[in-house]
């Protein structure tokens, strides 16, 4: 594609990262027909195609409106898009940028605004979040349904092995994770103990930096991603293995560390060297010998819902399938599995409507081949799907979780 950016403004960081990723775009429209919004709307600058051609106006310095980030704003970020694209358009890291150049000129409403903040100032913070959790919890029995059903269920964490292996890893406890699903990373940790693997958490560690960067407080991000760093840097001195996701979406963040801190001189190598060492936890265990699990999933049918944060975003489709199937779990098929379920971090609150659509058709999805269980990889998409079916929803590693 063609561009007519203004020098002043290509020679910026932004204009020149832009510039770089629209020319690689061909508008070949492949990406259209796995786009989940241009799916529902039918409206072609509600996909990324229309997306590409209003960013690329918007830096050329054409008139952007509000109409402009209503657009950018329905996109979910999900990337499907790049795994169809065959000329390899980075969409994820151009959305980031036309959203911030169009926050910049546009502004938002005052309430819009204090939205906005109020996630990131909630939602990024475990000791804010666990609070209001616990309340939400101990509230549960007599909320009413349409809110009770948004409220996790109180669920104990479980015994984490103490660390007595030679191999160790560490592992992000995140943000919302801790108080809504501690199981989550305590069954990880049990499950590598028992292949002979150590599992850490660094006490200082927090929010991955996804909800204030995907909102455009991109120095706010990456305030989180340095601390992060910080609280890795002593172990990986020491040299831990690798550092393990749970949560697909933080996955996908903390591999572009290395992307969103490479102009910092004193974070730039440490960051190269923490998207290096990230891995999903499917990519730990389709590496191992599962054998020692002894454990037989005698045909249980499961239904797995792939986040996008995992397939698209971190190129990582059918691992977790692969390792279930090798444990005798049966996998139900599900008709549209690269759609989003609609969660998308924040998006299933600030685009309630269109995000409820793709839960629906998500969880018709899921239920259509009668699963015992459904799992997922990412705990916004597990929270969102509960919301939709009486199934139980769980994490993928939970079923390996088998004393």
């Amino acid at each position: 594609m063609q561009t007519a950016i203004p020098d002043p403004i290509k020679a910026t960081d932004v204009g020149k990262q832009a510039d770089d990723i629209l020319r690689t775009c061909v508008h070949c429209g492949f990406c259209l027909a796995t786009c989940p919004t241009y799916d529902l709307l039918g409206n072609e600058l509600d996909s990324p195609r229309g997306r590409i051609y209003l960013i690329k106006q918007v830096m050329e310095g054409q008139e952007v409106t509000e109409k402009t980030q209503l657009h950018l704003d329905r996109c979910l970020t999900c990337r499907n898009c790049e795994t169809t694209c065959p000329s390899g358009v980075n969409y994820g890291h151009l959305v980031d940028v036309g959203r911030q150049v169009v926050d910049e000129r546009v502004g938002r409403k005052p309430s819009d605004r204090f939205t906005r903040w109020a996630l990131r100032t909630v939602l990024s913070h475990e000791r804010r979040v666990t609070p209001l959790v616990k309340l939400g919890q101990m509230m549960r029995p007599v909320l009413p349904a349409a809110i009770k059903k948004s409220v996790p269920e109180k669920r104990a964490a479980g015994h984490w092995p103490a660390p007595r292996h030679a191999r160790r890893m560490l592992v992000l406890q995140g943000c919302v994770q801790p108080s809504m699903a501690p199981q989550i990373n305590a069954a990880a940790a049990r499950v590598l103990d028992r292949l002979g693997i150590s599992l850490l958490a660094a006490p200082q560690a927090g929010c991955c930096g996804a909800v204030s960067y995907h909102l455009n407080a991109h120095e706010e991000g990456a305030s989180f991603m340095r601390r992060n760093i910080d609280a890795w840097w002593p172990f990986i001195e020491k040299g831990v293995e690798a550092i393990v996701m749970t949560a697909s979406g933080c996955g996908a963040m903390v591999r572009d560390y290395a992307h969103v801190l490479r102009h910092d001189p004193g974070y730039a190598h440490k960051a190269q060297r923490v998207t290096e060492l990230t891995r999903d936890l499917s990519e730990i265990l389709a590496g191992e010998d599962l054998a020692v699990l002894d454990l037989n999933g005698d045909g249980r049918k499961v239904a797995y819902h792939p986040p996008c944060t995992l397939q698209h975003g971190q190129k990582l489709a059918g691992v977790v399938e692969e390792i279930l199937g090798r444990l005798n779990y049966a996998l139900t098929p599900i008709e549209d599995k690269h759609f989003c379920c609609g969660s998308a971090g924040t998006y299933s609150i600030l685009q309630k409507a269109l995000s409820q659509q793709l839960l629906k058709n998500k969880v018709e999805a899921l239920e259509s081949g009668r699963p015992d269980i459904i799992v997922s990889a990412n705990i916004g998409c597990l929270l969102h799907i509960q919301t939709g079916t009486q199934i139980g929803v769980r994490h993928w590693v939970e079923l390996l979780d088998v004393a």
